[in-house]
């Protein structure tokens, strides 16, 4: 018999998108059980029908409740009795309403420990508003339900960039960004590459507010008066922070390689770069909270969705960078003396090779 694995959470997503084919080709090979018990919050027909669309041949086991959940077997927790009228492609207030009963549902078990990581999948920011529900995004969503300060984190084998501001019109951008808004997404940062992917020095760069950061003032005064003497401050703390760089050339010149991270100040001027250079092999973590969540680094695919033709590259990605900074936190928290909050004990996963 086989020993206690990690326990992966999994929320379904926009039925109407790609989420329920990335989820199940990538569980379709069944080696994925060596390394993690996967449980699915939806429900057994909804499965059922996704399966037979994509004409997958796999078996899962129906539970009650993530506790329930059978190690060696693909997992589904029955969260809604319903029978979704799924619409590829479209989208449906009935779609957005499910994707977040499936996501409440798998974060009250990533709170009560029943899974030990979540991956979500995609949702759509327009259907999933409600008087219930008043969020742009997974990530803000988990700041509330979750301990820490939330980061959106896009890594991948060779580059990870986080962000200072993220789901912020433009034209907001500036006025969000202060000296303690750039120490606070540093320490995060810093604090993440050290316990969820083991750097001990971390070299962490920043880019300008404006462009050309600002040039001394004539396109904007942002980065003189506020990035570059917030940085000066953390270097005087001894930190590896470098910049601030131009943002126009810093990918293309390759410069991006000298550092363990990238801090961008907005959500497109980090993002169009990171999918560029990562699209399909990148992932979205959350970092600074006390749990572990990733999630593909693509959305919904409307324009795919219900074809068979999705890439599951990413979404395997996920699973596998969820696996890989549980273990790093735990090893983590055995070495570490003072650590803030007690961390959960290693299970059964000896990571596995990038190239597979």
């Amino acid at each position: 018999m086989k020993g206690q694995s990690i326990k992966l959470g999994i929320s379904i997503g926009d039925l109407n998108g790609i989420g329920g084919e990335v989820i199940l080709k990538t569980l379709e090979d069944l080696r994925m059980l060596d390394f993690c018990t996967p449980v699915i919050f939806a429900s057994a027909k909804t499965i059922s029908f996704l399966l037979k669309h994509f004409n997958l041949d796999m078996n899962f086991q129906g539970v009650k409740s993530a506790d329930k959940a059978i190690h060696g077997k693909i997992n589904v927790v029955n969260i809604w009795n319903d029978n979704p009228h799924i619409q590829f492609g479209e989208e449906t207030a009935e779609g957005g309403s499910f994707a977040i009963q499936s996501l409440r549902a798998a974060v009250d078990a990533l709170k009560k420990e029943e899974v030990d990581v979540l991956i979500t999948a995609p949702i759509n920011k327009a259907n999933i508003q409600a008087d219930d529900f008043k969020f742009p995004g997974h990530t803000d969503f988990l700041n509330q339900e979750l301990e820490g300060n939330s980061l959106m984190f896009m890594v991948s084998e060779k580059l990870k960039v986080g962000l200072l501001t993220d789901h912020v019109p433009v034209k907001n951008v500036s006025d969000k960004i202060t000296a303690e808004l750039i120490t606070q997404k540093f320490q995060t940062i810093h604090h993440s590459l050290v316990q969820d992917f083991g750097i001990r020095k971390p070299k962490i760069a920043f880019l300008g507010i404006n462009p050309h950061v600002g040039d001394h003032g004539v396109i904007g005064k942002e980065d003189d008066e506020v990035l570059i003497p917030a940085l000066a401050r953390l270097r005087d703390k001894g930190h590896l922070s470098y910049g601030p760089y131009a943002a126009d050339s810093f990918f293309g010149s390759g410069n991006y390689k000298n550092f363990d991270a990238i801090i961008a100040a907005y959500h497109d001027q980090g993002l169009i770069p990171f999918k560029t250079l990562a699209f399909g092999k990148g992932v979205n973590y959350t970092a600074g909270l006390n749990k572990v969540r990733t999630s593909p680094d693509h959305g919904t695919a409307f324009e795919i969705a219900g074809k068979g033709i999705a890439d599951i590259n990413s979404f395997k990605e996920a699973v596998f960078v969820a696996l890989d900074i549980y273990n790093k936190r735990c090893e983590y928290g055995e070495l570490t003396e003072n650590v803030l909050q007690k961390q959960p004990r290693k299970k059964q996963y000896s990571g596995r090779s990038r190239g597979k």
